[in-house]
């Protein structure tokens, strides 16, 4: 019997109208509003990136349902979403709660959490000068009460979903900040306790146990992220079932400015695979990023010279056939330890140039090379 790979895609959901950024940016804004402006930084720079299927409304179920159907078609088995909730409520739920799960075709996609507990901060644009002191929007480290009305909500609202994906029957919730959780309880012991009560709610609800997963990685990149010190030992001490990437840029550098080849990252990256589970002792679930670009984020007036997220060099060479190299090779990866799980960044991280969704250069291609490469 062939292998059923498990095969998830990011999903950064602020490509829909939310009160807080309408708050602050105008009636209707969506960050496809950066997109749209965004322009050539550099000699041989190919900006703006255009959608295939236009500049659409993610809260739309029949919107939705075409990615569930593009998705699915091509070998996706999951959209992990990048889910918010800050210590000022929850921020972007409307393409998951109103568009994935309003969907009428959602059966053929699971979908899970990865809690971006980051701070939200001022990226629309960013402004050269402000960028090493960007503006706090949204507070990712939250009260341990606000913490009890997450895992509340997160089992109740979507750990009851039948397409809630789980490994071997855990629900997989994926957690992007460990500094962050452990600021919010103050010591790794409180936040022991505090994930415990989290299984124990899980188990309570019917379900053998939650699978906990920590997205680890080496590298600083946005505006107040943090290394951890000692990550073996606070994986452990708070009981973490697996770890993962979130970028390939989390754990190796874009050390050519302005471009940086793709086929350098896709090498220092493979390389990268392999050291995981024996620095955390747990086991790993790799990344393929299909590449990088945040000059939209970028005030575009501003000069863009190499420095702080997101005045960084972008990758080159992210054609289609390269990425198609680098599913390949994470193919041979898991073959050969028997595993099936990966992911990949991202489905529509459009201002970060890293999307499956098709665009008007290479329409399906990025996705018919995961059909070609895993069907």
């Amino acid at each position: 019997m062939a292998k059923r790979y498990q095969i998830g895609a990011y999903y950064f959901p602020n490509y829909h109208a939310d009160p807080r950024n309408e708050a602050r940016y105008g009636k209707g804004w969506t960050e496809w509003e950066l997109l749209k402006r965004a322009s050539p930084r550099f000699p041989h720079h190919q900006q703006p990136k255009v959608p295939a299927w236009g500049y659409e409304d993610e809260s739309d179920p029949a919107v939705f349902a075409r990615k569930i159907d593009a998705a699915a078609d091509h070998g996706l088995t999951q959209f992990i979403f990048d889910w918010y909730w800050h210590e000022e409520g929850m921020f972007l739920n409307r393409a998951l709660d109103e568009g994935y799960l309003q969907a009428a075709n959602r059966e053929r996609l699971q979908f899970s959490l990865m809690w971006a507990n980051h701070d939200w901060v001022e990226l629309f644009p960013q402004r050269r000068v402000l960028r090493d002191r960007a503006v706090l929007l949204n507070r990712g480290a939250v009260s341990p009460q606000v913490f009890e009305q997450i895992t509340d909500h997160i089992i109740a609202r979507y750990f009851s979903q039948p397409t809630y994906w789980k490994i071997d029957g855990r629900p997989y919730f994926s957690i992007y900040e460990l500094f962050r959780l452990v600021e919010s309880f103050g010591s790794i012991d409180e936040t022991r306790k505090a994930l415990q009560r989290f299984r124990e709610k899980v188990k309570s609800a019917g379900h053998p146990d939650l699978h906990l997963n920590a997205v680890v990685w080496g590298i600083q990149l946005l505006p107040g992220e943090r290394n951890v010190s000692h990550p073996r030992e606070m994986l452990h001490a708070l009981g973490f079932d697996s770890t993962t990437t979130y970028a390939w840029v989390h754990h190796v550098r874009l050390d050519q400015f302005p471009f940086t080849p793709y086929e350098h990252m896709m090498e220092k990256s493979a390389t990268y695979w392999h050291k995981p589970e024996t620095e955390f002792g747990l086991p790993y679930f790799p990344n393929v990023s299909m590449g990088w670009d945040s000059t939209p984020r970028t005030a575009q007036s501003d000069v863009h010279d190499e420095g702080a997220y997101p005045f960084t060099a972008v990758m080159s060479g992210n054609t289609p056939a390269a990425f198609h190299a680098a599913l390949e090779s994470v193919k041979d990866f898991l073959d050969a330890r028997n595993q099936a799980i990966f992911n990949i960044n991202a489905w529509n991280e459009w201002t970060e140039g890293s999307y499956l969704e098709p665009d008007t250069a290479s329409g399906m291609a990025y996705l018919e090379a995961i059909r070609d490469v895993f069907n």
